[in-house]
């Protein structure tokens, strides 16, 4: 059936399109929403991933703490180098001394250096210095004399004559001696900075062993070294048979 040309009705062939309102109201509704499914976050992904981690960090703790990896090492750790050179001999000496005492001391030394009509904050120096230090009783039996062991006729009775014990020099413990307390002035600290005196404390050092010795003198050390080596001779020379023992010293 032929189709009229002034009319606009639709047909099978030519189906009808939306105009005026209709196209209009159809442009301002929403857009229907996409049918296309949104993947999913990876999330297994990221547990297999911390998981693998966790298991690294447990076996490098494991292998580190069996020892078959070094330990780590800080890199900014303090090193200590030693360049001391080798010790030299310089001599050896044969002693023949029997130490019979022994005297431990300690001295508080109190030294101040300061100038007159300077003050004390610009230039001045005080140390207080304990030192500890030890003295030995001996008596050198290298010095015995001909004729010094006489034995009388029967064997039964033996005298000795030896030389007084004597002082040895005063050994200062270095690990017992401590400065506990200083105080310089400001030329002092100044002085310290450009030039400073490696040996400044040599002289507290010498302070105190001499007045170490000085106390030695003192405190009877001579007389209880004479006393021991006695006792030493009489159980020595007894065990040989002797019935009487007679020791006397003699000062050189």
């Amino acid at each position: 059936m032929a189709r009229d040309a002034d009319s606009n009705e639709p047909t099978r062939e030519f189906p009808g399109y939306p105009t005026g309102e209709a196209l209009k109201g159809r442009s301002d509704a929403p857009p229907e929403a996409s049918a296309t499914p949104v993947p999913a976050r990876p999330t297994r992904g990221l547990l297999w991933v911390l998981g693998a981690a966790a298991i690294a960090v447990v076996v490098l703790l494991g292998v580190q703490t069996s020892g078959l990896l070094p330990n780590f090492r800080n890199p900014f750790a303090e090193e200590r180098t030693d360049r001391s050179q080798p010790t030299l001999l310089k001599s050896i000496q044969d002693l023949s001394r029997y130490v019979a005492a022994e005297g431990n001391f300690q001295v508080v030394v109190d030294l101040q250096k300061d100038r007159q009509y300077v003050p004390e904050f610009l230039l001045n120096e005080r140390t207080l210095f304990v030192g500890a230090g030890s003295v030995e009783a001996y008596v050198d039996f290298s010095k015995i004399s001909d004729g010094a062991i006489v034995e009388s006729a029967d064997g039964k009775s033996v005298e000795v004559k030896l030389p007084a014990p004597q002082l040895g020099e005063t050994n200062l413990d270095l690990e017992k001696s401590y400065v506990f307390a200083e105080r310089r002035g400001l030329l002092n600290r100044l002085g310290e900075v450009f030039g400073g005196d490696p040996n400044r404390q040599q002289e507290v050092y010498r302070l105190a062993e001499d007045r170490i010795t000085a106390a030695a003198r003192d405190s009877g050390l001579g007389a209880r070294a004479e006393e021991n080596t006695r006792k030493m001779l009489e159980g020595l020379l007894g065990s040989l048979g002797y019935e009487r023992v007679t020791i006397t010293y003699v000062t050189p």
